[in-house]
């Protein structure tokens, strides 16, 4: 029987790099003292450090993720003040948490006044996305209007489009605090059309979307992005109830009642519970878009 030479660490270091086993690397001398302490054997070694070596590479591709994303600011659903804001539905968030939605290829659109917690939950879904796998990328409605707007002038905007496309979930922020240019609002257009019924799109605004229009400048155009934005989406209405639910635009609503004609789920609303039953049977009732 052959006898099998021993090799040292140094040895075991080099074959675990040539198989790109990192952790297994850097860690060697450790963790086969930790296998030795526990009395493991050479089955139960192997599983222990495979499995040490897989932790570490979650831990990486989801720093990576987030890096990549360009939150601005570290939010979670753990840290967001639920009590602050009562007419928020705990049970509703910890649903869109589930990203059922995201695999759906379904947009989210949370409306409400500032300071209401929008962008934080906005943050926290794109968190969660990157640590089930998923490729995020986050933008506030401003900072993708500049890019757009500069890659149309640079000639690269095709490039653009393409990789803005390319993000299983795109987060629009702070939409409507800042018009589009004349050229910047086809352009997103175009990429909301280009991730339609494909990719997922996460936009928070402090408008209804009746007043979205003004935000772009083009009646025809806003309906048309509506259009595909509202299809099978999942409406937050104001986090706040000091607002009443935002309204759809008769343009809008009319798309929309077309396509219900077709049998096409084109808005889910999620009300809020506790808000004011009186003040919105004292309104003329919006027209059923379920």
């Amino acid at each position: 029987m052959a006898i099998v030479k021993a090799i040292s660490n140094q040895e075991l270091a080099a074959l675990a790099n040539r198989l790109r086993l990192t952790l297994i690397r850097d860690r060697m001398e450790e963790m086969l003292t930790m296998a030795v302490d526990k009395k493991l054997s050479p089955r139960e070694t192997l599983e222990f450090f495979f499995r040490q070596e897989i932790r570490r590479r979650e831990e990486n591709r989801i720093r990576q993720g987030i890096m990549g994303a360009h939150f601005p600011a570290v939010r979670t659903l753990e840290d967001f003040d639920f009590e602050a804001q009562p007419s928020i539905d705990v049970k509703q968030i910890k649903e869109l948490a589930q990203l059922e939605w995201i695999r759906q290829a379904k947009n989210v659109l949370f409306l409400g006044p500032p300071g209401v917690g929008k962008t934080h939950l906005a943050i926290a879904l794109g968190r969660e996305a990157i640590k089930q796998g998923m490729s995020v990328a986050f933008y506030s409605a401003e900072e993708l209007g500049s890019l757009l707007d500069r890659a149309l002038k640079e000639g690269t905007i095709k490039q653009k489009l393409y990789q803005l496309s390319k993000p299983k979930l795109l987060v629009l922020d702070e939409f409507g605090y800042t018009p589009f240019s004349s050229a910047g609002a086809p352009l997103l257009f175009r990429l909301i059309n280009s991730r339609y019924e494909q990719k997922s799109i996460l936009i928070t605004s402090n408008k209804p979307v009746s007043e979205w229009a003004g935000v772009l400048g083009d009646a025809t155009l806003t309906t048309a992005m509506l259009d595909r934005l509202l299809h099978d989406s999942i409406k937050y209405p104001p986090i706040d109830n000091r607002n009443d639910p935002p309204r759809l635009s008769k343009e809008v609503l009319s798309h929309a009642k077309k396509k219900e004609d077709h049998g096409l789920r084109c808005v889910q609303q999620w009300r809020i519970k506790n808000h004011d039953q009186t003040r919105r049977k004292s309104e003329d009732p919006a027209p059923d878009t379920r």
